[in-house]
């Protein structure tokens, strides 16, 4: 394979370091446009799986190394339970293939699972509501394309999902590589504390919907706020036993570890959380140290993510004031194979890092700690945090959505990377958007085959899969 078509893998020394050199933005620019010689942007539209590609179940197990081995029956089952479903889960599989796609070279800080159900809108310190990637556990420095790609096929898929034809997620997937490609060249020509301080509010992309998206989404901001307290989470996750606060057992997806009823603290758990105080800053730690940890739970989070080992702990300050943190557990981002494994010792600290680097605001709770073996990163439970619900999406909503999400992942690129170079590369035509909503349709194929493989397994027992109600 000629080096246009395999990026170079990094130093591990260097992998999570994405040095902008200081030149006029002209100057990168056109360092930028000088990359098409070696790696066309129409070299982009190409899918073709590899002859020596892994089979599909086999990728799908081989991500599951060193996770709970009771919780993955229920991983297997909500990945084959739709192509759409699948791809969330497909990460793994997805970076090998990325790997053997074509590179311009430039590097970012990558989300490393960009499909479009890890943006969202959350709150700032100030309260503030902004839209932007809000799941970072794979992120790693790593060719930029590989983000857009995962992120534009994930539209077709989700497309295909919602029965729309192929040429209306063209059409989607050619408004988020443009809206990424315009938004690039707009951030490009910022100055570097202005790109730094730039944020997508919620009154900003709402402002843009026609009058009845923009009075649903309005709905929808008020209802999220409220339930994003933690007095109104309260009474859904925790209760009172007597007096003492506790987590309620919710199975399969929340419940205690065995031999620790609720409000028993494990001691794993103190010591870690008191390694987890230790990396916020001091006026943090100040906070924290207003609240009492009151009971741990385990809890089984998303898709991808089921089967690594997830906490939620419930604090309290007093009576009527609870605090609701997540731990997560922080494995090896799945890019690490292919380009370079993270400068950060804990896995848990590369995820923090991730999120400061590529989120225009993040969570004052957000932390890292470390457990018997594992690595962990700590945030808020909720923060005002608004899940895309996709399932309602028509075809006029998924084209608005893939302008919000390109637009978000843009300006988090542009953050680390640099903006002017990736512009210079992507250019004014539609060029490069044509080549990515060509791979996006090849690669849904891919994905397609891959699930209708899993499907295959499961049903004739050779991989378990627990299913659960549909909600």
């Amino acid at each position: 394979m000629s080096a246009a078509r395999r990026p170079p893998v990094r130093s591990s020394k260097k992998s999570d370091q994405v040095p902008v050199q200081p030149r006029s933005r002209a100057e990168h620019y056109a360092a930028g446009k000088a990359l098409r010689e070696t790696c066309p942007r129409d070299a982009h539209a190409a899918w073709k799986a590899p002859s020596d590609r892994r089979d599909a179940v086999e990728l799908v197990l081989g991500a599951e190394k060193g996770r709970v081995p009771d919780l993955l029956p229920l991983r297997h089952g909500r990945m084959v339970r739709s192509a759409f479903t699948f791809f969330r889960g497909a990460a793994l599989t997805m970076a090998t293939d990325l790997a053997s796609t074509p590179s311009s070279g430039i590097r970012v800080q990558c989300c490393g699972d960009a499909h479009l159900c890890n943006f969202g809108g959350f709150a700032t310190p100030e309260r503030k509501v902004i839209f932007s990637i809000n799941d970072l556990d794979e992120t790693l420095p790593a060719p930029w394309e590989w983000d857009v790609k995962r992120l534009a096929a994930s539209f077709v898929v989700a497309c295909r999902d919602k029965g729309l034809k192929d040429s209306a997620a063209k059409d989607v997937v050619m408004t988020c590589v443009r809206t990424y490609r315009e938004s690039m060249a707009e951030f490009s020509e910022m100055k570097t504390l202005e790109l730094w301080y730039r944020a997508l509010g919620a009154e900003e992309l709402i402002a843009g919907l026609p009058p009845k998206l923009r009075k649903r989404a309005v709905k929808r901001i008020e209802k999220e706020q409220a339930k994003s307290r933690g007095e109104e989470m309260f009474p859904k996750l925790a209760e009172l036993k007597g007096e003492i606060p506790v987590i309620k057992d919710q199975l399969p997806t929340i419940f205690h570890a065995k031999g620790h009823p609720p409000g028993e603290v494990q001691q794993a758990v103190h010591d870690a959380f008191t390694a987890y105080r230790a990396t916020l800053p001091g006026s943090y730690q100040s906070l924290l140290d207003r609240y009492e940890l009151r009971d741990a739970a385990i809890k089984v989070v998303g898709v991808g993510s089921v089967g690594t080992l997830c906490w939620v702990l419930l604090l309290t300050a007093g009576e009527g004031d609870p605090l609701f943190l997540q731990v997560k557990e922080a494995r090896a981002s799945v890019l690490e194979p292919f380009a370079g494994a993270s400068v950060f010792p804990n896995h848990g600290q590369r995820v923090v890092n991730g999120y400061r680097l590529m989120q225009p605001a993040s969570d004052i709770f957000l932390g890292w700690s470390q457990g018997p073996k594992r690595h962990f990163f700590l945030r808020q439970l909720r923060d005002m945090k608004l899940s895309v619900m996709v399932e309602t999406f028509g075809r006029a909503e998924m084209d608005i959505y893939a302008g919000w999400c390109a637009r978000a992942l843009a300006l988090s690129h542009a953050r680390s990377g640099n903006s002017a170079m990736l512009s210079g590369y992507m250019g004014k035509s539609d060029a490069f958007d044509r080549a990515i909503a060509a791979f996006s349709v090849a690669y849904a194929d891919q994905n397609e085959k891959d699930h209708a493989a899993l499907d295959r397994a499961v049903r004739k027992g050779k991989v378990k899969a627990v299913f659960e109600e549909e909600r």
